[in-house]
């Protein structure tokens, strides 16, 4: 397979007057891949795109080679989608879901039935396939939906919110499984999700929306880069240390009792300054390291 699996080029889509991407870029590629962004920044929609659900108004949109405006049929059966809704029917059985579902994706029914076993035995409902949705947990429900997207085998995962309503437990432990569907059995991820901890956990790569555009993406390897700036962690009131950076010719900007320090003068490296001051101050250190870029401060700005 190419290493590209979604390649969207000037893409836009409205809802009337209500523009929601406009004239996005964007490369996806292999492995995991966290699509984050504010509330109405587009991701179900980008989602809907994908799956060719609804058309766009314009730009180029490759998904897996294929333009899912022309080849929607036969591009969804490459994909597997567990959508953020949790409007599935209480009376129906997760196994008898989770087999038409495949069937819907063009597996016979007697391959679409041992597949569904499969599914729901590898997400950790095996003991528990027979039983009415109705009567299962919300975490049980995400996944029967992560099942039904996984039994037909597709090449792209799409989940949307997947820890959505999930207690911490429930949380770690669907987190635990898509690691181990994107890294075991080799199928392509793109997670929608609103949590950054849940991103830097499980992704290899993030693509942020912001604004109907992407405001920032790549690998999340390469947004932790250290930057100018150190760091420091004191265990007292860290106002006098930021005073007398301050007039020193350096910026501090305050977090409890911690510091992040710019801006000091060009002789005299930030790392050093910080150390002498905070002897010179009989203030007790506790951290001093290399300011790096976090997830959060990238979608902060990229947000903006």
């Amino acid at each position: 397979m190419p290493d590209t699996v979604i390649c969207a080029r000037g893409v836009h889509k409205s809802y009337g007057s209500n523009h929601v991407l406009k004239g996005l870029d964007c490369d996806v590629g292999r492995g995991v891949t966290g699509l984050l962004g504010p509330n109405g920044a587009g991701k179900s929609t980008l989602m809907g795109l994908v799956l060719g659900l609804h058309p766009r108004q314009g730009g180029t949109l490759k998904v897996l080679g294929a333009d899912p405006d022309q080849s929607g049929p036969e591009l969804r059966a490459r994909l597997g989608y567990a959508p953020e809704h949790h409007d599935l029917p209480g009376d129906v059985q997760a196994a008898d879901l989770v087999r038409h579902i495949a069937q819907l994706h063009g597996l016979p029914r007697r391959a679409a039935t041992e597949r569904a076993s499969d599914a729901l035995w590898q997400v950790g409902l095996g003991e528990e396939r027979f039983r009415p949705i109705g009567t299962m947990s919300t975490g049980q429900r995400q996944r029967v939906k992560m099942a039904q997207a996984l039994a037909h085998d597709p090449d792209l995962l799409l989940l949307d919110e997947p820890t959505d309503g999930l207690d911490p437990v429930q949380r770690d432990d669907m987190l635990a499984l898509i690691r181990r569907v994107g890294r075991e059995f080799g199928i392509d991820i793109l997670l929608s999700s609103h949590l950054l901890e849940e991103v830097e956990r499980v992704c290899d790569s993030v693509v942020i929306l912001a604004n109907g555009v992407v405001g920032r993406s790549g690998r999340l390897q390469d947004m932790g880069s250290v930057t100018a700036g150190v760091t420091v962690e004191l265990d007292s009131d860290p106002q006098p240390l930021a005073a007398a950076l301050a007039a020193r010719g350096a910026s501090a900007t305050i977090d409890g009792r911690s510091l992040t320090v710019t801006g000091a003068t060009a002789e005299t490296a930030v790392n050093d300054l910080v150390r002498d001051l905070v002897a010179d101050l009989g203030l007790g250190l506790r951290r001093l390291e290399p300011r790096r870029t976090t997830l959060e401060d990238v979608f902060i700005e990229a947000s903006r």
